[in-house]
């Protein structure tokens, strides 16, 4: 289970070192891309976070509040491939990300000005270990019916850990057979589609993907059970 002891101690950054070199960022680099992300935000007071995938139900952020919010233009991708976290080099999975296109919802969190030098970097080393993301600033609708700009971190397509095809037909079967140190890539999926659902929320895309990946689980447990003497 990731935690804010793991971030903060270094050891969740060192868990990564086993990344190809093209893929592993540096603290130093993490913190400069949120340093230039903080450059171009686009209004001051608090800064809202928008999570679409385990910041829903493992936020690991001091936040003043939360409620449930919609973006639009993007949609859920298992786009990132994943070697590391959920997954190892021989049983590669694939990670969560936001594409353009259709519309995600989501939960965001407002974090306070006075709070934002300690949990932003935080919050930067938990999702930029990599750089697959690109952190962005987009306008979110708030389940109040205010509009706010929320930082996003959606895929970075520039990055060569991003995977054109992420249909649930080409993704289902790696993320059957990946799992790592955080965990199975397939309880990740389920996880989401839990949390989606205990929000009132839904996702056909990750609908998809969990219905599949449990087609898959029972037929290889009907296989394994076949082969038992």
């Amino acid at each position: 289970m990731l935690t804010r002891e793991l971030i903060r101690s270094g050891d969740y950054l060192r868990l990564y070192t086993t990344l190809p070199h093209a893929w592993r960022w540096p603290r130093e680099r993490i913190l400069r891309s949120l340093e230039e992300t903080m450059r171009i935000r686009p209004d001051g007071g608090d800064v809202w976070v928008f999570g679409y995938g385990s910041l829903i139900w493992n936020p690991l952020l001091d936040f003043q509040a939360q409620q449930a919010a919609a973006l639009d233009g993007w949609h859920r991708s298992f786009c990132l491939r994943m070697v590391v976290g959920r997954a190892t080099n021989e049983t590669p999975g694939r990670m969560l990300a936001l594409e353009p296109e259709g519309r995600t919802h989501g939960v965001v969190y407002r974090l306070a000005t006075q709070k934002l030098e300690q949990e932003l970097p935080l919050l930067w080393q938990r999702e930029m270990v990599s750089g697959a993301y690109l952190p962005t600033w987009l306008p979110v609708d708030l389940a109040n019916g205010q509009r706010v700009h929320a930082l996003v971190f959606v895929a970075d397509r520039r990055r060569p850990q991003f995977e054109i095809d992420s249909s649930v037909a080409t993704v289902a079967p790696l993320i059957a057979r990946a799992s790592g140190v955080h965990g199975s890539n397939a309880d990740y999926v389920f996880k989401l589609s839990f949390a989606l659902a205990d929000r009132g929320c839904t996702d056909d895309y990750v609908e998809a993907l969990a219905c599949e990946l449990r087609r898959i689980g029972s037929h290889m447990q009907h296989g394994a059970d076949r082969a038992l003497p």
